[in-house]
């Protein structure tokens, strides 16, 4: 079973915008518990724990244990509202599940032992084609995140879906195909080309080199020498 994380939460009386505006106004998050075939319960929650349990990875796919009143709901978040402008909690919807319930979760992908893989010892990128993976399962066998070991990767050689082990109870959303999850990829070469400076005359336009007359006119009268020579 999953560990579940603990939130504190108080009962509301009252349900509608109204009654959420008084609750945010009086410091609290308003919230709502609902699923597995029972009554919703309104609730409210202390701002600073929430926003504690945002800071830290994966709040959509974490269960969590809220205590309202003696009483205890497992849930997992489904939807949070933020402000547009300060990003501060608004509201929270939490769906209670059961040990037949299973979900579609995002799951983060962890990349293990880059100091391992020659090829990005040798300058080769880790090019990450997804950062999470889609996964079924029920919300007590949610993995905290999935593991790739790039122990002996060269450049060229890619991680597909099927070189990770999933715990027990868990699939896949997408099976037809061996999808790729990350490329060590060949490290990009900047070549630095050296701009030959042209020099510009008085109206702006370029200069062009003219050959030394000197040198013209040596090279013509040795060439003209030696075509006398060559008829005497």
């Amino acid at each position: 079973m999953a560990q579940a994380a603990t939130l504190n939460a108080e009962l509301r009386e009252r349900a509608g915008k109204g009654a959420a505006r008084a609750t945010r106004r009086a410091g609290r998050v308003p919230a709502v518990i609902y699923g597995n075939k029972q009554d919703p319960v309104i609730i409210t929650l202390d701002p600073l724990e929430l926003s504690m349990e945002l800071r830290g990875p994966g709040f959509f796919s974490r269960v969590f244990e809220l205590q309202v009143d003696g009483a205890k709901h497992r849930v997992l978040p489904r939807d949070l509202q933020l402000h547009p402008v300060t990003d501060i909690p608004m509201h929270v919807d939490f769906m209670r599940f059961s040990a037949k319930t299973r979900l579609a979760i995002d799951v983060a992908v962890i990349f293990e032992n880059e100091e391992e893989s020659p090829g990005i010892k040798g300058g080769g990128v880790l090019n990450i084609v997804r950062h999470t993976i889609e996964l079924m399962c029920s919300p007590d066998s949610i993995p905290e995140s999935l593991s790739v070991d790039l122990t002996g990767l060269e450049v060229g050689d890619s991680v597909h879906i099927s070189s990770i082990k999933l715990p027990d109870d868990v699939e896949l959303t997408i099976v037809d195909r061996d999808f790729t999850v990350a490329t060590i990829a060949a490290p990009t070469i900047i070549v630095d080309v050296e701009e030959e400076e042209v020099e510009l005359d008085e109206n702006g336009e370029p200069i062009i080199p003219v050959e030394d007359e000197d040198e013209a006119g040596g090279e013509g009268e040795d060439a003209a020498t030696e075509e006398g020579e060559a008829k005497e």
